[in-house]
């Protein structure tokens, strides 16, 4: 029976969409004939070919495309008609032959529909459906040629359209180059599913009251975020496309025409979209931002390091942190598997140190187990230096995000090489321990539940160039087994109100996951005294400062600021540092100790007296300069470094850096 359901829907919805034509070809049919049929025929014909449609209809498992186009865009029965007649080109070439007869009679020479013939042929014609505003042009379902007049313009159906009508469903071709289909890539945590279900929730209207929210996901993993977004839309039966915020057109008709497009593809294909932002921007893209954001009318998620100031629609912010405590053992032991058991608590310092996300934890591990596997046995092995190979697997996984932004300093020193009177040694120490020991301190003793405040560990070292502070950051990295990274802030300050600002924070949330050791030099370029505000810059320069010891304050790892002169710096700053170690110009005796620690012990030397090269008023600096310089000089005649090297490299020093070499200081040379 023809009017049986067929349960492949594509095969059904063909041969509806082709009967749906034939209805339409014999209407243009009749029309271009100019009624030379008989009128009773025609009549009978026309009841044949209906009769053929609603039985095509009939047999379908579930609605055709065509119906669904009608019923989701509105569609008049004319503008259906017009939409079939423009596909019907494509599809069956009696309709093209009509297009071309009755068009040859207009004087147009192409094969294409216009609205002329459709006005002229099709029944319930109305002129309101060749509006720009009517569903046909605003949704873009047909295209318009050039031609000399609006009616005899010729039409053709959008190739998204026509896809869609013969059953095959895919991404618009011109959204192809800026939406990717995001897929779940990283298992989440209970605290994630949690945001997960926040999204999942949206259509509840839990959320909200008659406006579709904007949900703005902040923080700084990006494959975490796009995991969340991805289940929670794959919960809601919807799929997630990513489209970077620099890929969103500058001229606001293109804007107006992507938005369009993307409202289109969530009606055919039940889409979401999601927005990667960078919240370190100019103003000008915020305002573009938030002006896309006002024009979206469907789901929108938005991800962005920071909450942004949206504007005109409701939003839902969710901050995705990395995974806590508990949640970071259960993804380390998964991640070790047997290997796991066989750490004997050797992961409580790893997670009180890093805070790796999902995927960083999962790839570490890896890498650990990797290590571990003998090649032979293909059994897992437990090596003496498993410690070490757990940390620098951290370690690697949380570098990526800094190195781009600070720069990385090899760490050769130790404290042998550091040459301090006892009481600033003495508080470096202190320092390593504060370090080492906070998780216990604020979290088993319970000093995070009293105030969130001063939690950070900071510290100044101030002194003259040379005297070992970029050193002793290297001694503590050293001893702590960490990374340090220099950050200039005479380069970091901007004359931009606000740059600062955001310079600071993409330092420190990226170096969040691996409590990095922060050097920022040159702190007295930030940090001076502000007595008096007398424009917009200074108070903001205030602010920047305050951001940078907030950040400090708040930092789970050790962030030490350097100047060269601590008195320009306004006390109230100082006060909401925890250390502040001098580092005093060197005496003598320390010269003299500097001097014998200066070169490695493959360094060939002969006869050098460290007592008379103590009399070189110098910083440690200084002296590493001249005895590298002196080494160079011996190396060309090939001997050892002598006291003569050293006093042709002292010259060169003291006149690069403008000091008088005097007689005193090497005389018995």
């Amino acid at each position: 029976m023809i009017n049986e359901p067929i349960t492949d829907w594509f095969e059904a919805n063909k041969r509806y969409l082709m009967a749906s034509l034939a209805v339409v070809r014999e209407a243009l049919e009749r029309h271009v004939k100019q009624g030379k049929d008989d009128a009773h025929n025609e009549k009978a014909s026309k009841v044949s070919i209906a009769e053929k449609r609603d039985h095509a209809r009939d047999a379908l498992p579930a609605p055709s495309a065509l119906d669904t186009l009608v019923t989701t865009f509105g569609l008049s029965d004319f503008e259906r008609d017009i939409l079939l007649l423009c596909g019907g080109v494509e599809l069956d070439s009696r309709i093209a032959n009509s297009c071309a007869l009755y068009n040859a009679g207009a004087g147009v020479m192409h094969r294409s529909p216009t609205f002329s013939l459709a006005l002229a042929a099709l029944p319930y014609a109305h002129w309101s459906a060749l509006t720009p505003d009517a569903p046909l042009r605003y949704w873009r379902m047909i295209e318009m040629g050039n031609g000399d007049t609006l009616t005899l313009s010729p039409l053709r159906t959008d190739e998204r359209i026509m896809h869609y009508l013969n059953g095959v469903t895919h991404l618009d071709v011109r959204l192809h180059a800026i939406l990717h289909p995001v897929e779940q890539t990283c298992e989440l945590s209970p605290s994630h599913m949690n945001l997960v279900q926040r999204i999942a929730e949206i259509k509840t209207g839990k959320f909200y009251c008659g406006a579709l929210p904007v949900i703005q996901l902040c923080g700084i993993d990006p494959q975490l975020k796009r995991s969340i977004a991805a289940t929670g839309c794959n919960q809601l039966g919807l799929r997630l496309y990513s489209f970077a915020f620099a890929d969103l057109p500058a001229d606001a008709v293109d804007r107006a025409a992507l938005i369009r497009l993307w409202e289109r593809e969530t009606v055919l294909n039940g889409g979401v979209l999601l927005l990667e932002y960078d919240d370190l921007d100019s103003p000008d893209n915020l305002r573009k931002l938030q002006s896309f954001v006002r024009h979206v009318r469907d789901i929108l998620i938005v991800s962005a390091r920071n909450p942004l100031s949206l504007g005109g629609r409701p939003t839902i912010n969710l901050e995705v942190k990395m995974p806590i405590v508990p949640e970071q053992l259960a993804l380390w032991n998964k991640a070790l598997g047997p290997l796991a058991s066989r750490l004997n608590g050797q992961l409580a310092p790893i997670i009180a140190q890093f805070r790796l996300s999902n995927s960083a934890i999962r790839a570490a591990g890896a890498e650990v187990v990797s290590a571990c596997m003998q090649e032979e046995e293909k059994e897992l092995s437990l090596p003496d230096n498993l410690d070490d190979t757990l940390w620098n697997a951290c370690l690697n996984k949380a570098r990526p995000n800094l190195d781009d932004l600070a720069q990385r300093i090899r760490i050769m020193a130790d404290w042998d090489d550091l040459v301090l009177p006892d009481q600033q040694k003495k508080t470096l120490f202190e320092v390593v321990t504060h370090v080492r020991h906070q998780a216990r301190v604020y979290n088993d003793w319970g000093f995070a539940e009293k105030s969130a405040m001063g939690l950070g560990i900071s510290a100044l070292f101030s002194g003259p160039s040379g005297t070992g502070k970029t050193m002793a950051a290297e001694v503590l990295a050293n001893k702590l087994r960490l990374d340090l990274y220099r950050i200039d802030l005479s380069t970091v300050v901007s004359k931009y109100i606000g740059e600062t600002e955001k310079q600071l924070r993409r330092v420190f949330d990226a170096a969040e996951q691996g409590g990095a050791i922060l050097l920022f030099d040159e702190a007295d370029a930030l940090f001076g005294k502000r007595s008096e505000i007398k424009d917009s810059h200074d108070r903001y320069a205030n602010i920047e400062v305050s951001y940078l010891l907030q950040r400090m304050e708040a930092y789970r790892g050790l962030a030490i600021l350097t100047t060269n002169q601590k008195s320009a710096l306004d006390p109230a700053f100082l006060r909401r540092i925890r250390f502040v170690i001098q580092f005093p110009f060197p005496d003598a005796a320390q010269r003299s100790e500097i001097w014998q620690r200066i070169f490695p012990r493959q360094t060939p030397a002969n006869g050098l007296n460290f007592q008379r090269l103590s009399r070189l008023n110098i910083a440690g600096g200084n002296i590493r300069n001249i005895a590298l310089n002196a080494a160079f000089l011996a190396a060309d005649q090939d001997r050892p470094v002598s006291m003569a090297d050293i006093k042709k490299a002292a010259s060169t020093e003291y006149i690069k850096i403008e000091k008088t070499f005097s007689a005193a200081e090497t005389r018995d040379w």
